[in-house]
């Protein structure tokens, strides 16, 4: 194996970890330098890991409290909380934070490779803290203000078959609706971010119509492709993203070809505006 290392893959965002073997119990000082490198690069890759699901979540574990059970995905028999990614339910291709249109978005989410297609499907990763300081100063002002309602009645592509059309029926079965900063504060950095995505659907005081225009402004400084990291996934990789500062979207270029990732995520805190103040539900699925 490689020696123990951490390699940025990009100026702003990413970073491939090296000469670990996450089947282990990592050191406590080989983990401390890979959650520094979780803060700073906000998505990290591991290459070449054998790895079982209860090995998955000790890894996920190590970040924190793990998420109970999605409340609308099926999850893996044997472990509930394990979800497997499968093309053949739904296909991701729109940018989003991790359950945003909850309270408590996932503090991060780790994904590694089961079934890979042939050709196609990468993963793309935004930084939405670097998205943030890229505003320029007069819409930044703007956008500290602002507080954007997040719901799961949003993007969800149809696949035009029956057992996507039976994953999008459970997962529009409850809405949820959660108020949040348009910019919140991470809560380890301190660093500002721009908290949206395609959950984001309407700003707080305006209609969904009178929003988009706002929305898709902000949103674009967040994707722009030097904020981006993109990762072509091969058997045996890993990835953790910081879902509190980190867009990501799934390519779906793969045609009807078999992608399946099993993804575990952990548990997240009440995002914080610069303000102080907290996210609030505005409707909670019951």
């Amino acid at each position: 194996m490689s020696p123990f290392d951490i390699r940025r893959i990009g100026g702003r965002i990413g970073a491939e970890v090296t000469g670990v073997d996450l089947s282990t119990e990592l050191p406590d000082s080989v983990f401390g330098q890979i959650h520094e490198a979780f803060l700073e690069h906000k998505v990290l890759f591991f290459r070449d890991q054998e790895i079982t699901d209860a090995q998955q979540l000790a890894f996920a574990g190590r970040f924190g409290p793990l998420t109970r059970k999605h409340p609308m995905m099926r999850t893996v028999d044997a472990a509930a909380q394990v979800i497997p990614v499968d093309g053949e339910d739904q296909r991701a291709d729109h940018w989003h934070t991790d359950i945003s249109f909850t309270t408590t978005p996932s503090l991060g989410t780790t994904l590694r490779s089961v079934v890979l297609p042939p050709y196609g499907g990468d993963t793309l990763v935004a930084n939405a803290a670097a998205g943030y300081k890229d505003l320029p100063a007069e819409l930044r002002e703007i956008a500290d203000r602002l507080w954007a309602v997040h719901t799961n009645h949003a993007e969800q592509p149809r696949l035009g078959t029956e057992r996507g059309e039976e994953v999008r029926k459970a997962f529009l079965a409850r809405r949820f609706e959660t108020a949040h900063p348009v910019v919140r504060v991470h809560p380890e950095s301190g660093e500002p971010v721009l908290f949206l995505g395609g959950f984001a659907q309407w700003l707080v005081g305006l209609t969904p119509r009178e929003s988009r225009p706002i929305l898709d402004v902000l949103q674009s400084y967040v994707r722009r492709p030097e904020n981006t990291a993109r990762w072509t996934w091969r058997p045996g990789d890993v990835l953790v993203f910081d879902n509190r500062a980190t867009q990501h979207y799934a390519v779906n270029d793969y045609d009807r070809q078999r992608r399946v990732l099993h993804r575990v995520s952990i548990n997240g805190d009440v995002p914080v505006g610069l303000d102080g103040k907290r996210s609030y539900a505005i409707e909670e699925g019951e």
